[in-house]
């Protein structure tokens, strides 16, 4: 996968460098380049934004240095600049699925904005806009790094473990069930005995179970478009009596 990133602060970009993606690097499953579009700006103060027409408070980035800097990156891909997303708190909310859909692409291209916002003309070059949620940050660069974290992920040879990804929160709908590692009793805390049973078929259903259960106390709101298997409906018929039990002791 080509990734590129158009932002004003590119060394923010280094930490990206580490870890999986790093690896990913190294190994050439991704390419990732950031370019500075101030470099294209063609005023010699080097500025990019500008004040508001009609007026307003702040600044916005101008359309030239952006349109420049992707022309740049169309011809270092003989034609092709990407999937362009537009980092933006007005674009959809990003989430699981979504990053599993842009894992699918070979190029994507983030324009990762600062200041006030964008002259809406940028707009004419973006293929979709994407928001992490209902807030405002200093700038898109954060944002940015963790979508990219997020779909880098799904591509193939990324995680040691190629089931990792599949096993994700949320890769099914529901968040991920309590888990445990060695030693069996930490300070008199217990990993619970079905999971070191043996017994495959018991350690399913109760992960199923309190999959399920994290979801209904954490983020019920995911369950009301889900839909439930037969099995996974009378586990949460049984989760909600169980916690109505304990809400009245």
């Amino acid at each position: 996968m080509k990734i590129d990133v158009l932002s004003l602060f590119p060394e923010m970009f280094d930490s990206l460098r580490q870890s999986m993606i790093g690896k990913a690097l190294e190994k050439g499953i991704i390419d990732f380049k950031v370019t500075n579009f101030r470099d294209y700006t063609l005023n010699k103060q080097k500025h990019v934004d500008d004040l508001v027409y009609g007026g307003g408070a702040g600044m916005l980035l101008t359309p030239q240095p952006i349109f420049s800097a992707m022309s740049a990156i169309e011809a270092d891909n003989q034609g092709d600049r990407g999937h362009v997303i537009l980092v933006d708190p007005a674009g959809k909310r990003f989430d699981h699925q979504t990053a599993q859909r842009l894992s699918k692409y070979e190029h994507l291209t983030f324009i990762s904005g600062h200041y006030e916002g964008y002259d809406n003309r940028i707009r004419q070059l973006v293929d979709e806009e994407i928001s992490l949620g209902d807030y405002v940050l200093t700038g898109g660069e954060l944002p940015t790094m963790v979508i990219i974290d997020a779909t880098v992920r799904f591509l193939d040879d990324v995680l040691g473990n190629a089931d990792s990804a599949a096993d994700d929160s949320f890769q099914n709908g529901l968040l991920e069930e309590p888990q445990y590692t060695r030693p069996a009793d930490f300070q008199g805390m217990k990993v619970p005995d079905v999971l070191i049973s043996g017994d495959h078929e018991k350690i399913r259903r109760w992960r199923l179970k309190e999959s399920l259960r994290r979801t209904y106390l954490r983020r019920p709101d995911l369950l009301v478009h889900k839909q439930l298997t037969n099995e996974e409906r009378d586990f949460l018929d049984d989760i909600k009596y169980e916690e109505s039990l304990d809400s009245k002791r």
